[in-house]
């Protein structure tokens, strides 16, 4: 095997956005870190991490256990310039994910991430899916900045790469076992074992269990109809919270719970199959599945409207405000279900009208689910002592369906049915060639192809007195082709030269429908005497040309097709001196794009604009250093970003008539940005058995040019950029003898307030601020002195600070501050026994 080239091939396990602060350390607690090194590949060939002239971080597994960190949003509390965090149930399974500031939030398979997620070098589409248990894996590494010269897709923020642990032809096992909070059951195994002298297979798999931390309540159990609670309404004056004749009560249990919202229900298995008939070719296979039937992402109503909005009532009449606050971990619902019943009020033209068949909404079912599975092929071919082809194939598939009540309230209007299903494929080629003891090349190709259908049920009232009751069946098929080349050249001794080009073609097609529930067009959406578009395979109501007529008339959504064709050439530039060998310094120059496409919200044809891709130049400047015989490590990296063509979603939509502009919300190229920032990493060992580890990041984020239709001001902070960000950890290992050995631990993680956008415009802008919060984790493991057992009691978020991973404040548009708090404290006892 060419010593060029890493053979390690990951499933395709939807291990999303991810980083880890930590310096790597890739040592059992029992073993000295400063005689462990952890080997990437982030530039086509082995190397040192400290070798590599990039501002990336590694993790191992042993790291990953001592931190309790089980999936990949726990693992990026500990990065600088990193935001992994889940998203509201309007959004379902997915994530936000951001490298120094740079990413997407929005899972809408028209946008493509803004940083690339890759398992054993297979590319991962979507933030659909995202946060995957840490099963079994060799190392995570994360590359900030632009990546797309080194990775098969472009990368405009940065690449997560994800590493399996491969069987190597031994046989060994493991089993864990957790109990904790809210009856948490955790099971996790893995097996190792060859098959053939040549052919070794490994097994690994997890099983999660745990009630969820807010209380869906039914409102009139809670507030029995003309009983004596009392509200101050937005008036100034006492009302009654469920009057005479209000909401009935429709749970009967004494606690008046409805559902625990924000629990799991998590499966997830991995079979890997490696085989080497020589030593100058191996190929492994890797197959997984994925299950997760979760509650809904626990969401609290935090705020409401300051007066009255006549188009969100609840069935007994009662209006949308401060009464349906229910407190910290908790909201209300009237009854769980989804379609039928009268529609309060009447809207005139709606078309269901009274008594007919509408999208009765509270809170649906509450689950979310998700089911995937993939299979990836890696095959490694030496052609010569100088030459190894590489050949990378990767296929996925996944479906989820989730649910999202807008309103947190027994109010029947603010409500999501969403079905979302996937596949994608790609296929990759490298050439590697050692031209010589000081030049190495690499050559290759890359193709990707995606298909996915958002088929969503809609019930947006709130918003406005119109019919926004609708069913949007929209597909989206893209493409794209890439070839990429990379030189690594020593120079001068100690003096490095690293260089790559890569062109990328990319295509996106979009289809548009809005039907009615019964499966007719929607008079709102599409009036009558439109023409529809070419995907439509109804009945016509208008000429629109099909008879030689070429007078146009309003062109409709359904059945409108949308396309975006765009390529790019991107280029890395970095140098690197080792002053000695505790000391490396270098200097990068990268850029990076985002490919652009269509509005995959319209409410009307009018509404369906193109946005352009947004660029990225990238300035680097960083020194790694292993101090005091390699007891210290401590990295530094400094960066400019020239962002330019910055995608954000603006609402009201630009140059649209406004007969047709409300309601609406586009994503636009919104500016220009300059963003700077300094990371900082650290890892001690400073006594045997005690070692410190710890991170610190700055983000500053300035608007150079900003469009005046995307609301946004040049003083605006980025969006989802916490200024600062630190984490810091520390354990000793007490050697007690025959008995084994104890490890106390502590980790303490800080976010700086951060801006989380802004809904409206002009004297009805509402700014979004998540604030500033500090948590501490806490854990003790016992191992015995053959330290194949261990048992380890674990406290999160130890000082049960109350915090949010999103808010989202629709006052501007009629709706309410939503909120989703994050996990309260929790404790948890694991069992664990290698064989």
């Amino acid at each position: 095997m060419s010593k060029w080239v890493s053979w390690k091939s990951f499933s395709g396990l939807p291990l999303l956005t991810v980083a880890v602060a930590v310096p790597v350390h890739a040592q059992e607690e029992n073993e000295q870190p400063r005689d462990g090194e952890i080997i990437v590949t982030a530039q086509f060939r082995e190397q040192r991490l400290q070798d590599t002239p990039i501002a990336i971080t590694a993790v191992d597994a042993a790291t990953l256990e001592v931190k309790s960190q089980t999936d990949l949003a726990t693992v990026a509390d500990s990065a600088p310039n990193v935001q992994i965090r889940p998203q509201t149930a309007a959004f379902g399974p997915s994530v936000t994910a951001s490298i120094r500031g740079i990413g997407q939030n929005d899972f809408n398979p028209a946008y493509e991430p803004g940083v690339g997620i890759y398992i054993d070098d297979v590319y991962y589409p979507s933030l659909t899916g995202a946060i995957f248990d840490t099963l079994d894996l060799d190392r995570i590494e994360i590359l900030r900045g632009p990546q797309g010269t080194l990775s098969g897709r472009n990368s405009i923020g940065g690449a997560v790469k994800m590493f399996s642990r491969l069987p190597d032809g031994g046989t060994s096992g493991m089993v864990e076992a957790s109990y904790g909070s809210r009856d948490r059951i955790s099971l996790r195994a893995s097996a190792e074992f060859p098959i053939t002298q040549n052919l070794f297979a490994r097994i690994s798999g997890v099983s999660k269990r745990q009630d969820g931390y807010v209380d869906q309540l039914d409102f009139g159990c809670v507030y029995p109809a003309g009983g004596g609670d009392t509200f101050i309404n937005a008036n100034g004056v006492a009302e009654q919270i469920n009057p005479a004749g209000g909401e009935a009560r429709v749970v009967t249990t004494d606690n008046c719970r409805v559902a625990k919202l924000g629990g799991t229900n998590y499966e997830a298995g991995r079979a890997i199959l490696r085989w080497e008939p020589t030593s100058a070719f191996d190929f492994t296979l890797i197959g997984d599945y994925t299950d997760q039937n979760n509650t809904v992402a626990g969401q609290v109503l935090e705020a409401t409207l300051k007066k009255t909005n006549p188009n969100i009532l609840t069935p007994a009449g009662l209006p949308f405000d401060d009464r349906f606050i229910c407190g910290r971990f908790c909201n209300f619902q009237v009854d769980g279900n989804a379609f039928g019943g009268p529609f309060i009020p009447v809207i005139p033209g709606d078309p269901f009208g009274a008594g007919g068949t509408i999208l009765q909404a509270t809170s649906g079912s509450n689950r979310t689910t998700y089911r995937g599975w993939g299979v990836s092929g890696q095959g490694n071919l030496e052609l010569s002592d100088m030459l190894t082809l590489t050949s990378i194939t990767g296929y996925r598939e996944f479906d989820t369906q989730f649910f999202a009540d807008g309103d947190l309230s027994p109010a029947r209007t603010g409500f999501g049915i969403n079905n979302l299903s996937n596949w994608s494929f790609s296929q990759e080629l490298r050439l590697n060639a050692q031209l010589a003891d000081s030049v190495f090349v690499t050559v290759g190709g890359y193709y990707f192809e995606q298909s996915s259908v958002y088929d969503s049920t809609q019930d947006l009232r709130y918003v406005a007195p119109y019919p926004l009751q609708f069913r949007q069946p929209d597909t989206v098929d893209a493409d794209a082709k890439a070839a990429f080349a990379n030189i690594g050249w020593e120079i001068l001794p100690d003096l490095n030269l690293n260089a790559g080009i890569r062109y990328t073609k990319e295509s996106k097609d979009q289809n548009y429908y809005r039907y009615n529930l019964d499966g007719t067009i929607n008079g709102f959406l599409d009036p009558i005497g439109v023409c529809y578009g070419e995907g439509y395979d109804g009945p016509d109501t208008a000429d629109c040309n099909h008879n030689g007529n070429t007078a146009e008339v309003v062109r409709a959504l359904t059945g409108g097709v949308a396309s975006y064709k765009g390529d790019k050439v991107d280029y890395r530039v970095a140098l690197d001196y080792r002053f000695s060998d505790a000391v490396l310094v270098y200097a990068s120059v990268a850029t990076g794009f985002k490919g652009g496409g269509s509005n995959p919200r319209p409410f009307n044809a009018f509404q369906l604009l193109p946005f352009g891709p947004e660029s990225l130049t990238a300035y680097e400047i960083g020194m790694k250093t292993d101090l005091f015989d390699r007891r210290v490590r401590f990295n530094v990296s400094a960066f400019l970003n020239k962002y330019s063509d910055i995608q954000s979603t603006a609402s009201p939509c630009p140059n649209v008539p406004p007969a047709y502009a409300t309601p609406s919300a586009c994503r636009i190229n919104l500016g220009s940005a300059d963003i700077k920032g300094v990371e900082l990493e650290l890892f001690a060992e400073p006594i045997d058995g005690l070692t410190i580890d710890g991170s610190l990041s700055y983000l500053d984020f300035q608007y150079t040019e900003v469009n005046p239709a995307g609301g946004a001001t040049l003083d605006d902070p980025g969006t989802g950029m916490p200024p600062w960000k630190a984490s810091f950890g520390a354990q000793y290992r007490i050697e007690l003898g025959n008995a084994g050995s104890l490890t106390p631990r502590f980790d303490v993680f800080y976010q700086d307030e951060t801006f989380a956008g802004f809904q409206g415009t002009g004297a009805n802008r509402m700014v979004q601020i998540l604030p500033s919060f500090t948590t501490v984790n806490a854990r003790l493991t016992w191992r015995n002195v053959e330290d194949d057992l261990s048992v380890a009691l674990e406290v999160t978020n130890l000082t049960d600070e109350y915090y949010f991973y999103s808010v989202f404040d629709q006052r501007a548009n009629n709706g309410g501050r939503i909120v989703t708090p994050a996990r309260p404290r929790e404790w948890a006892i694991t069992v664990k026994k290698n064989f």
